[in-house]
Parts: structure tokens; sequence; C-alpha cells
């Protein structure tokens, strides 16, 4: 399998969000992710160039934090979940630059400073892909995984009514031309990562003027990570 890329994109501020404490630090944050796609990730280079430019420009994608902070602030048990539609198909190596539209959706548990804290974060995992973020949302958010491993890379994630997913594990049947490898890597920076069927991918909100259910694809990732944030 090839190896899964890690994303260096630096965190990028916009004007709702900014950290007036420069000196506050913060402690490596460990937990889970999600991911899924309007196009394969998992396939082989036929698939791969006939979809190019021609579906994948939006993914759902979310982070569970089990411990840790960001810039200071506890983010321990929380989640935040990111939706874009871009330009172009999303990893797309021809088109380096690809503008996005994004929507934040953080923890409704989280108080103001935690939300402002967890939008730091999605920006600093995801870097250029959350530069233009339209709307931040607070909705209940439920991420759960199989036997607690991404190995099992079945999982599920539901942000209220705005946004879900839900993915299994890869099987004989997904393997449709005989040589499927990772072809895009993951969106936010992470370790350990597994590719995954997305039986759900779903976005119904009103604020990026597009909205999906795209099922029953090999277009997921389940992953853990962890990060020390500057």
């Amino acid at each position: 399998m090839r190896n899964v890329l890690i994303l260096g994109a630096a965190a990028v501020a916009f004007t709702s969000i900014s950290f007036a404490d420069e000196a506050i630090v913060s402690t490596p944050i460990r937990g889970n992710y999600i991911e899924a796609r309007t196009a394969d990730v998992y396939t082989g280079p036929c698939f791969a160039n006939g979809e190019a430019e021609q579906i994948g420009r939006e993914a759902v994608f979310g982070w569970k934090i089990n411990g840790g902070s960001y810039r200071g602030v506890d983010l321990t048990g929380l989640s935040v979940v990111g939706v874009v539609f871009t330009e172009h198909t999303l990893g797309l190596l021809t088109e380096p630059v690809n503008p996005a539209k994004a929507v934040l959706i953080v923890d409704s548990r989280a108080s103001a400073e935690q939300r402002k804290a967890l939008a730091g974060f999605a920006k600093y995992m995801a870097g250029d892909l959350l530069t233009e973020i339209l709307k931040v949302d607070a909705a209940d958010i439920a991420f759960e995984i199989k036997n607690n491993t991404v190995h099992t890379a079945a999982a599920s994630l539901t942000a209220g009514s705005l946004a879900s997913i839900r993915t299994r594990a890869m099987n004989e049947g997904d393997h449709i031309c005989g040589n499927e490898d990772i072809w895009y890597p993951p969106l936010s920076k992470v370790d350990h990562v597994m590719p995954a069927y997305a039986l759900e991918n779903s976005y119904q909100g009103k604020d990026l003027g597009s909205t999906w259910n795209d099922r029953l694809k090999r277009s997921g990732f389940v992953a853990s990570f962890e990060v020390s944030p500057e």
C-alpha cells in the first residue's frame, strides 16, 4: 500500500478566530479522525483518472479529541467537523491550488472559549482547506469507532442534522480492477490511517450552496492522530 502522505499545512488565522496571548502553548492533542469524499480515495488509476475533475469536490471530515489542549484550552472529549466544497477534485496533483469554501461544526457541549479553540485546532489540522470559512455552526456531535480501534475502519460520525459519515472495512468485493491503492492522502494530519468504504456521506446544510448524499463509495478514511500544535 502506498505510504500515506502527511499534509504539512500550517495553521492559518481568520478574522473570527484569534488568540491574544501567543505565549500560551498547546499540550499534545490525540484522538481519532474520519473522512468521506464524493470520489474514491482507495482506487486504481483507471477509476481515478475517470473521476478527476468530474466529481470529488465535496468532503465531510471530523476529529474526536481524546486528550490535550489547544492554546491552553482543554479540548478533551470534544469533537469538531469540517465540510468543504472545492473548485477542483480534492487531492488532484495537477491542481496544487484548489480554492475551497468551508463550514465548521463545533461541539455543542463546548464553551465559547472551547469553540474558538476547536476552530483553531481544525484549521491547524486541515490547513488551506479551511481558509474560507463561511459559517461556524454548533451541533450535537457523535463520533464512534467500532471496538475503539481504527484497524476496523468501521466508524460513524453525526453532526446534528447537518452532516454524517458511516464507514466499514474494505472487502474483496471492493477490489474491482485488482490494483487498488490509496490514491489520495487524507485531508488532515494523521498518524495511523485505514482506507474505508463509505456507506454514508452527507451534508444537508444551507451555507455552501451545495448539499449531497453520496453513498457506497471507496471514499473514506478512519485514522488516529497525535499532534503538538505550536
